[in-house]
């Protein structure tokens, strides 16, 4: 019993000002550097899962945005001749003030999406390399310069007469043309095996692609231009409903 009351106690007394000190110093990180790092992982992030895929938004804009404009120039024309019923339904249609919003909120989509692509560009150029030879993925490249095509035509103050008109096609419309060399010329060298492989529906990107570069160019009055790549699109229609049809019946 005195053994025991005479055992001494041990006290451990621990230190933690240095490790407080380093944790708080760590939590009051400036919170501008906390936001610049997550606002650029998140752009990281973004620009990894982005693809040219996305461009089917400003391509589908576009087209609505011509489209309108087709129908209003055509129902405000004085030789337009229509009948009753169907005129009653064009002047239902939207007025310029509504298609001039539509045509800017596709410029608005089609100028994002482009500059987030071409920082993909520049920090992912393996990820876009990668694209540029899958199979579908290098016809979705179509996308962009058709979406270029259709603003370029439905735009309200870009006459098809004016410098700026055909500058602007020769800018969107080269683009499409390489895209059709590079796919042409993997079909012709590496054999009809290679086109039965690779062709697939996106592969018609291809073929608006002409199509609206065509229709550009009848525009300007390029008649020997709009036929040379409204020729090339129906070809590129025609060897691939063909290859399409034999593997579906195959």
């Amino acid at each position: 019993m005195a053994t025991q009351a005479l055992r001494p106690e041990i006290e451990l007394v621990v230190d933690d000002t240095t490790t407080s000190n380093v944790i708080s110093h760590s939590n009051h990180e400036p919170t501008s550097l906390i936001v610049a790092k997550r606002s650029l992982t998140s752009l990281n992030s973004i620009l990894a899962k982005f693809h040219a895929g996305y461009f089917r938004i400003s391509l589908s804009l576009g087209g609505q945005a011509l489209l309108w404009k087709t129908l209003i120039e055509s129902s405000s024309s004085p030789t337009h001749d229509t009948s009753a019923a169907l005129r009653r339904v064009l002047c239902t249609l939207p007025s310029a003030a509504a298609i001039l919003a539509l045509w800017s909120l596709a410029l608005f989509a089609l100028v994002l999406l482009s500059l987030l692509y071409l920082l993909r560009c520049l920090f992912y150029f393996k990820m876009v390399k990668a694209e540029f030879l899958h199979p579908v993925g290098v016809n979705y490249l179509f996308a962009p310069w058709i979406s270029w095509l259709l603003l370029l035509q439905s735009a309200p103050f870009v006459a098809p007469t004016t410098a700026t008109y055909l500058v602007l096609w020769w800018v969107f419309a080269v683009p499409v043309v390489v895209l059709d060399v590079k796919i042409y010329g993997q079909w012709f060298t590496k054999g009809k095996r290679f086109l039965s492989t690779v062709a697939n529906p996106t592969s018609q990107m291809s073929v608006i692609g002409n199509l609206v570069g065509a229709q550009a160019a009848a525009n300007m009055g390029w008649k020997e231009s709009a036929v040379c790549l409204f020729s090339l699109g129906m070809v590129h229609y025609l060897v691939l409903f063909v290859t399409l049809y034999q593997r579906l019946s195959g």
